[in-house]
């Protein structure tokens, strides 16, 4: 992670990016659990701590709450949705098409937020150079 304020909006689409991975990570997981009789599906919620963390500053702008920001809030982790509920007899909520679903579309945003990794670099490459 970068400290400087100019690499404010990298630093949050780098936690974005890890945050991306690891819900990747654990709807992979899900899949490969989808016929263990009582798992649950776990699931990454970055989007609600993200929107936590700006929310705290009221009357500011975007950048300057981007700014603001404490780095070391924005880590999201893994959590059992939906524990007490269950479709099934076995016990198990996954869903395989919804996770399947997911998983397309979270590999969809992986793959965004590294290219405006990759463009916001850029940027400040064109401008140094």
């Amino acid at each position: 992670m970068i400290t400087s304020g100019a690499f404010s909006y990298i630093n949050v689409l780098d936690k974005a990016a890890d945050a991306s991975w690891l819900r990747e990570a654990t709807i992979t997981n899900n899949l490969a659990n989808v016929d263990t009789p009582g798992f649950k599906r776990k699931d990454v919620d970055f989007e609600g701590v993200l929107k936590t963390e700006l929310g705290r500053s009221k009357y500011v702008t975007l950048d300057q709450k981007v700014k603001d920001l404490h780095m070391n809030h924005l880590n999201a982790t893994a959590y059992t949705d939906s524990s007490n509920f269950s479709y099934r007899l076995d016990g198990n909520n996954v869903d395989v098409d919804t996770e399947q679903v997911e998983l397309a579309s979270e590999q969809l945003r992986y793959t965004a937020l590294t290219d405006s990794i990759t463009h916001e670099i850029s940027r400040f490459k064109s401008v140094l150079g």
